[in-house]
């Protein structure tokens, strides 16, 4: 700043710099670590400046969307924020896919007009999706192309363009952990601490009740029911109501943390921020997922970097678990809030041992065709 005389600093400024010193203000893999940590406290700065806080991350991408593509592609963001309101990850996944999408058409100098299944099916190609992205991407696009049609913004109804996808929901086997695992990684959270007394609470709540991620930092008072040791509320994600009884173990965690640990704060809810910027306000889903992971290599869970390590993987293990207990299948959806005992039956496949009783013996063939050798 003092070789270009600038006085103020500015996002513009700060931008400039990163991209004149390290090569862009976003995350780049060939970046080196000590630049890693330069740019990561010239965006610190910018957002806290901008926003009054810090961002959570340092991107890798900065999606700017351009063109008449990018303008149609703003006004639906803008709607589903606004009008829809939904929550801040579904429209992060719908502004990724729709972002990668606004990319092709602009780099093969396409329309939303010259839309055809070829096109659609090209973009897919391109992309070498999984199949669940694949899906995922499939219905964004056709939401949005139909919105597009709907306001007057194409000529023609697209979203028939983009065809239906044999991905199956349930496909992949869910990642699950030992009960002795997930106790090595409770016991390892330092729980003289605030911070360790908050760790401790939401590795409970997400070990012992299998909560979600948005039931954990969207937990309240009110919904604690003391007098009768249960704790209801209605599930986030389908807005099943769901009860559970108040374990000794979540209940003094939660004294605990109120009486030790927890900020002084007006926040409705009992899980907050205990740093400086954002001390007192509820925590956001990611900092669960960086709290579970943290936990996991302090215990040093094995293999846990390969596999599935936010608080979702100890929801999937609490139900493995039950099942491998002999808890019935109704019961165990039941305490995952699922709407139908269908959700829980991919749990089955993780059960070995019992996928075994289930095998039959292989009958004797006599055939030319066959041999045991073989």
């Amino acid at each position: 700043m003092a070789e270009h005389q600038y006085t103020d600093f500015s996002e513009s400024t700060g931008f400039a710099y990163c991209d004149e010193a390290f090569g862009s203000h976003t995350l780049t893999d060939n970046i080196s670590e000590k630049n890693r940590m330069k740019l990561r406290a010239i965006r610190m700065l910018i957002s806290y400046q901008r926003d009054g806080d810090f961002e959570f991350r340092t991107p890798s991408v900065e999606r700017i969307f351009h063109g008449e593509i990018g303008k149609t592609t703003e006004l639906y963001l803008s709607y589903v924020r606004n009008i829809l309101r939904l929550s801040d990850e579904t429209i992060r996944n719908k502004e990724q896919y729709l972002y990668e999408f606004h990319t092709f058409l602009n780099g093969h100098a396409l329309l939303l007009e010259d839309l055809n299944v070829d096109i659609v099916e090209n973009f897919f190609a391109s992309m070498g999706y999984s199949l669940a992205s694949r899906h995922n991407s499939g219905s964004t696009l056709r939401i949005f192309l139909r919105y597009a049609f709907d306001n007057g913004l194409t000529n023609k109804d697209c979203s028939i363009f983009v065809l239906a996808d044999n991905y199956k929901k349930h496909c992949k086997l869910p990642t699950t952990y030992e009960e002795s695992e997930i106790s090595n990684m409770i016991a390892s959270v330092e729980r003289s601490s605030a911070i360790g007394k908050r760790d401790y609470l939401i590795l409970l709540l997400a070990a012992e009740y299998g909560w979600r991620t948005k039931d954990i930092v969207g937990f309240r008072f009110t919904q604690i029911d003391w007098d009768n040791n249960v704790i209801r509320f209605n599930q986030s994600k389908t807005d099943i109501p769901v009860e559970f009884p108040l374990l000794s173990t979540i209940g003094n965690a939660i004294i605990d943390y109120l009486k030790h640990g927890r900020p002084k704060t007006d926040a409705e809810e009992i899980i907050v921020a205990a740093d400086t910027v954002k001390k007192g306000q509820p925590l956001s889903p990611p900092t669960v997922h960086s709290i579970v992971s943290k936990y996991m290599s302090k215990a040093n869970i094995k293999n846990w970097k390969a596999k599935k390590h936010g608080a979702h993987s100890l929801r999937h293990s609490l139900a493995t678990n039950m099942l491998k207990k002999n808890v019935s299948m109704p019961v165990i959806s039941t305490v995952m809030g699922h709407q139908s005992t269908e959700t829980t039956k991919i749990y089955l496949a993780v059960d070995v041992k019992k996928l075994r009783q289930c095998s039959l013996p292989m009958p004797e063939l006599h055939s030319s065709y066959f041999s045991w050798e073989a």
